[in-house]
């Protein structure tokens, strides 16, 4: 597979989350106290990832 989500224990004991495209880590959330909340993450992702926005703040403001 491509692309997967992992969960896994940083050094302070916290669950986080990466997605791994082709071996390379293109995102990782911050810690949670338990794994059931790093899946939730996962979930909230998967389900409201597809639909939002893109916001490119590089522009500067006037």
């Amino acid at each position: 597979m491509a692309h997967k989500f992992e969960i896994y224990k940083d050094k302070a004991g916290e669950f986080r989350v990466r997605f791994k495209y082709n071996s390379e880590v293109m995102f990782s959330t911050e810690g949670y106290s338990s794994k059931a909340s790093a899946q939730n993450a996962i979930d909230s992702i998967k389900k409201n990832g597809p639909g939002a926005p893109v916001e490119d703040n590089t522009t500067a403001q006037a």
